[in-house]
Formats: structure tokens, sequence, C-alpha cells
């Protein structure tokens, strides 16, 4: 069923799991002290302090631990296992929302800006903007992408959007190029074209989904899903309080064909 969902969708979250929620429970503590780190703010905040981007930020082992703490496991991760294979995880992106998100500050210009609060800054992982013009390329062909919450959130603050069955129009966009270019090839592949108007496409096709979960709970994204962060809505809140969620996004084995041709 979950497979069924993630390949039809291109997500699916999972229910509360004891598992889960025992492991956000120990890291929680260590990625708020992290946030709240001088040095690690002056890297990471960006829009008006409004988002700690927090990326490879927790200092994770390959199944999850830190320090003595437990490994990920849980149904979510079963999955994985069933799918993927042996979990070997990434750093774990730190990502905080902070109310009033995206402060325009001038450190990005008008358009992104624009794009950030009207299309939650859609985006594909993996296809890095590269120099002044913003080429994008493959250069980090992810698994999957899953989100694990470590505070309660609700929908006007800032949640995990996606375009449901975005991931079937991108993958067909990218395939139309790639398909008759080598596999060692792929990265030196200029997709910016293809990949605007595929976009473009999905802004005119697929729903837009806010997903909502708590600590305990997760979602995990297919690989090739557009998907974005919404605008925090709510008035500013005397608070520095914000919406914390873990990421891992682990890339494969090598094989970028996986990244386009996997089995779902």
């Amino acid at each position: 069923m979950e497979l069924t969902s993630l390949s039809e969708c291109g997500w699916i979250k999972f229910d509360h799991d004891p598992e889960i929620l025992n492991w956000v429970r120990h890291v929680q503590p260590t990625a708020a002290s992290i946030a709240e780190d001088p040095k690690q703010k002056a890297l990471w905040l960006r829009h008006g302090d409004t988002w700690f981007v927090g990326v490879n930020a927790l200092p994770n082992d390959p199944i999850g631990r830190i320090g003595e703490g437990p490994r990920l496991k849980g149904n979510v991760v079963e999955f994985l296992i069933k799918h993927h294979g042996s979990i070997s995880l990434d750093p774990a992106q730190i990502s905080v929302i902070y109310p009033g998100y995206p402060v325009f500050d001038g450190k990005e210009g008008e358009v992104a800006h624009r794009y950030r609060k009207n299309r939650c800054g859609a985006h594909v992982d993996g296809l890095r903007p590269e120099g002044p013009k913003r080429r994008r390329f493959v250069h980090e062909p992810h698994q999957y992408v899953l989100g694990l919450p470590a505070a309660c959130t609700n929908v006007k603050a800032s949640p995990m959007v996606v375009w449901e069955g975005s991931h079937h129009i991108i993958r067909a966009a990218f395939k139309s190029v790639l398909d008759d270019i080598p596999v060692n090839e792929w990265n030196n592949v200029d997709l910016t074209e293809i990949y605007h108007d595929a976009r473009r496409t999905c802004f005119e096709q697929c729903r837009q989904i806010s997903i909502l979960a708590e600590p305990g709970e997760c979602y995990l994204l297919h690989r090739l899903a557009l998907h974005g962060v919404a605008p925090w809505v709510e008035p500013v809140a005397d608070t520095n309080q914000g919406r914390m969620v873990i990421y891992f996004r682990p890339e494969g084995d090598g094989n970028l064909s996986n990244w386009l041709n996997g089995s779902y």
C-alpha cells in the first residue's frame, strides 16, 4: 500500500510510530542546540533570520545514531530497507522555519523572493543551481527525502508542500533528454530549460498538498517530486520558537540511472 501511494502520488505519510518518536526525542535537544549556536546561525540563517537551513548539520552516523543514542528505526525504516537496501544515512538537515518566513532581506533577488512566496520555492532536489545564471545540473541524486518533524505545526506555520504526481512529469521530461546520453555524461547536461518547462507543467496539472505531521509521524517524498515550503501566514509571534524538521536525503550507490529509472 505504501509503495503504491508513493509511486502514484509522489509522497506518503507514515502514522505515529513509537520508535520514531523515541529517536526524535533523543535527537531534538542536539538539533535545537545546533540551531541556536551563534556560529551555526551565522552560517545557516536566511531570509531575515526566518529559516535556519542547516544542511547536513546533524552529527549522526549512517544508521542515525548520535553518540550512544538510538539508531533510526520504525516502519518507515523497514520500508526503506525493503526498497533501497541497507540504510546508509547522510548527516541530516536541521530545517527550522520561524514566524514570518520568508522575509525579504535583499540577499536574493526580488523575482526569486516572489517565487519563494507565491510558489513556495518549489524545486526538485539534486538539481543545484550553478553560476550567476543559475544553470541546473544533476549533482546530488538522492534516493528519497525523509522528513521527521521535531515540533508540532499547523497548516499556517510553513508546512512542507508537494505537487502530487509531479514526479511523473519531471521523470518524463528528464528522460526525453537523458535517455539519449550515456549515464556517465549526465552530470554535464544542462537541464535548466527542460526543468523549468516541466515545473510549469506541474503547477498547471498537479494538485498542491500541504503535509502536516507531528513528532512520531514522518513523511517520505519521491526523489523527483516537486516540493517546497509554504510561507508562514500566522501573525509574527513574540517568540523565537520555530517549526523544526529533520531531513535525510541519502544519495545512492553511484548508479545514477537508479535516480531516474528506479523501481518506483
